[in-house]
């Protein structure tokens, strides 16, 4: 633990954020996107009058409010408005199938879904009005943010992309959200009020929605300023590709750029021409990925797109040594590596921007953050340096629990400290390593993916009798699902029915990257499903073939 006092930080509301950004430096550039510039005072203006606009549809204090958005201007000026009123947002994956929308608007109870009219997402969410508590969608057209000669050329030749808007009470545009110039009803918040429903798969794999309040999220926009440093004036850009409906990029790309008044400079999906193209005529100082992203970069030529970065962090899962010297030396940009989880808002290691940076540490505790390892058999019990536990982390970023799973908020805290479900030890400078995980969560490219999500798919085929899904080690993605399965008697299918079967099912990250069909699967004594030995066979096998290659 650390010696010196820890930093105090403040409980404040989020809007606090963009007020002072607005205030300060209102003509400073706010948003990029795709070469079309919004200001401070510009996305400060249009956040008044959606949040006029949403308490016009009824939301009122505590109403959760769905963003199934890519990253766009949209989602930084509906993220204030919703909060501005009170409001609760809750993330949506634009990919998710229109079975996983339906799960979190249900456990969320959201009645208000804000979503882009692209075609990959806004026909899932249709079929979910009435339905659920699901009541208004407010639809928010991609072509009317674009510069007007890339709007025209989208709406002429990605018709294909653009979904069928249905004109009915149910769906209302963005520009009639906001057309009313009026200051929306003053309503009383509070820096501990919930703020966003971060929807995590936790130590047990269900998904289920991680509450963050105003304080914890600002509290981690300060801490990344106590981290990286700041010099007021002097604009930062941050390139910000990691999607914000994802909890790392809410802090990194939104909140800690909004309270330092940084240019963020916006894509809506990770592609790499574009990324290069948008680097080298934006010259960002500030890049934060997930080690895909970064691995993906070490695979392509690179002409000085990196010249101007000084920040660097890598997130979301851990970050492969050559990969990082790989980009290092290439780029001549330092990356660090951090750690968290959307419990915690979600960082609560990095290595130092300046200082010494461990290889395969996820650094040392984040300003005003306790690390604890506890024993794994007796959780009460504090470990020495350097003896492996669970990682347990203390701070003003840890959320305030599960939203409405109390059983599972008293399971994943112990004396107010929060169970993370990994394994590691702290040395003696206290960096944190990591060596394994006890939650059967799969991370594939920074995201969550569940097991039993892809094994309660696989098992609606009929002609599966078991099947069991588990991590293996993915070069490019860190790590991705491998599905196993046993077949009912006399039954049939091919690897190719199964993988579109389960197209309908699931999505692409979730989709096995191999399906291995046995006559039947492990079991525990009293007849369970076992993974360990799947686990422990693969990594021989993979041992087995280094060995002789």
């Amino acid at each position: 633990m650390p010696s010196e006092p820890l930093p105090a930080f403040a409980p404040r509301l989020l809007t606090d954020l963009l007020d002072h950004a607005v205030e300060r430096h209102g003509a400073w550039p706010a948003v990029d996107f795709m070469g079309r510039k919004w200001t401070y005072q510009e996305i400060g203006e249009l956040s008044r009058r959606a949040a006029r606009g949403l308490q016009d549809l009824g939301v009122a204090p505590g109403t959760r409010v769905g963003l199934c958005l890519p990253n766009t201007p949209y989602y930084v000026v509906c993220y204030f408005a919703i909060l501005r009123i009170g409001g609760v947002v809750v993330n949506f994956n634009p990919l998710y199938t229109e079975r996983e929308m339906e799960h979190q608007v249900t456990d969320s109870g959201v009645s208000v879904m804000i979503a882009s009219d692209l075609a990959l997402s806004l026909p899932k969410i249709e079929p979910l009005i009435g339905k659920t508590a699901l009541e208004r969608v407010v639809v928010c057209p991609i072509a009317d943010v674009l510069p007007t000669l890339k709007g025209t050329a989208y709406r002429l030749l990605k018709r294909k992309d653009i979904a069928h808007e249905p004109h009915d009470v149910r769906f209302v545009r963005f520009s009639l959200l906001t057309a009313r110039d009026a200051d929306p009803d003053p309503v009383e918040r509070d820096p501990h009020d919930l703020a966003v429903l971060q929807y995590t798969g936790g130590t047990t794999g269900v998904p289920k929605g991680a509450m963050l309040t105003h304080a914890n999220l600002a509290a981690n926009s300060a801490q990344m300023i106590a981290h990286v440093g700041h010099m007021p004036e002097q604009q930062e850009r941050t390139l910000g590709v990691l999607p914000m409906f994802h909890v790392f990029a809410l802090t990194t790309v939104l909140n800690y750029s909004v309270e330092t008044a940084a240019e963020m400079i916006l894509l809506p999906r990770f592609e790499m021409k574009t990324f290069l193209e948008t680097a080298r005529r934006t010259k960002p100082t500030q890049f934060f990925g997930v080690p895909t992203l970064y691995a993906a970069l070490n695979g392509v030529e690179l002409n000085g797109e990196f010249d101007h970065v000084r920040v660097c962090i890598s997130g979301g899962a851990p970050l492969p040594l050559d990969v990082r010297q790989k980009f290092e030396t290439r780029t001549g940009v330092r990356v660090v590596e951090g750690y968290g989880l959307s419990e915690a808002s979600p960082i609560i290691t990095c290595n130092p921007l300046d200082g010494v940076v461990k290889d395969n540490s996820c650094g040392p505790a984040f300003p005003g953050t306790v690390i604890e390892i506890r024993d794994r058999e007796d959780i009460h019990k504090v470990m020495k340096q350097g003896e492996r536990g669970e990682v347990c982390a203390r701070g003003p970023q840890v959320m305030a629990g599960y939203w409405n799973r109390p059983k599972d908020t008293e399971a994943v805290f112990i004396f107010g400290a929060l169970r993370t479900g990994d394994v590691g030890y702290l040395d003696e400078d206290g960096y944190l390593f990591l060596v394994d995980r006890i939650k059967d969560l799969i991370i594939c490219s920074g995201y969550n993916v569940y097991p039993r999500t892809i094994e309660d798919a696989l098992y609606e085929y009929p002609a599966i009798a078991e099947a069991v899904v588990i991590g293996i080690p993915d070069e490019y993605r860190g790590q991705a699902p491998k599905a196993f399965v046993a077949l009912h008697p006399g039954s049939s299918v091919t690897e190719d029915e199964l993988r579109k079967f389960l197209k309908e099912r699931i999505n692409k990250i979730e989709m096995p990257t191999e399906i291995e069909f046995r006559a039947d699967l492990p079991k525990t004594m009293v007849g369970k499903l076992s993974k360990k030995e799947l686990v422990a066979e693969e990594a021989e096998r993979r041992a087995a073939a280094e060995r002789n290659s």
